[in-house]
């Protein structure tokens, strides 16, 4: 009897273990008007202050209007942006930030500048050239994206891996 609790035990253990490295189910969102993406970003910025970011994310509509949310893993939000011609919001755990520019507000959000009406294009597989940046539409059938930003410094990579 003893051998059976125990058994049990380590497959109660195994299992939480196996369920806290689950992805949360996203799914791909629906808007109307506009068009929808999901799945993970990640953001490095090289230079003096070298810094990353990732995160699984959901961006729906347009540049004219839409909402981007940031979340780890687990499935907790680290921020949501919205935006429309009034203005754009970042909510965080910081609280509440109001801009009149949405470039602004996800600069905020991920630590650097990433073009938005660009970004939308890229997703949309045209290459929108920007000063400065430089994207590979090569992989985006497969559902892959990477942008770089070589100028100004410091030099910056974007990547989106989307869910199918």
């Amino acid at each position: 009897m003893r051998l059976l609790w125990r058994s049990l035990g380590s497959l109660c253990c195994a299992a939480l273990l196996v369920s806290g490295c689950a992805q949360p189910d996203i799914a791909r969102p629906q808007t109307p008007g506009g068009s929808a993406w999901a799945g993970r970003m990640a953001l490095a910025v090289e230079g003096d202050a070298r810094q990353s970011f990732s995160a699984f994310f959901i961006l729906e509509g347009s540049t004219d209007h839409g909402n981007l949310r940031l979340s780890t893993p687990l499935g907790t939000v680290l921020a949501e942006l919205v935006w429309s011609a009034e203005g754009a919001v970042l909510t965080s755990s910081q609280g509440d930030r109001r801009a009149s520019s949405l470039d602004a507000l996800l600069a905020e959000a991920l630590g650097s500048p990433v073009p938005v009406e660009a970004l939308f294009a890229w997703l949309h597989g045209e290459a929108l050239q920007v000063a400065g940046w430089q994207a590979d539409l090569s992989q985006l059938s497969a559902g892959r994206l990477q942008a770089v930003r070589e100028a100004p410094p410091p030099r910056s990579t974007l990547r989106l891996v989307l869910d199918r």
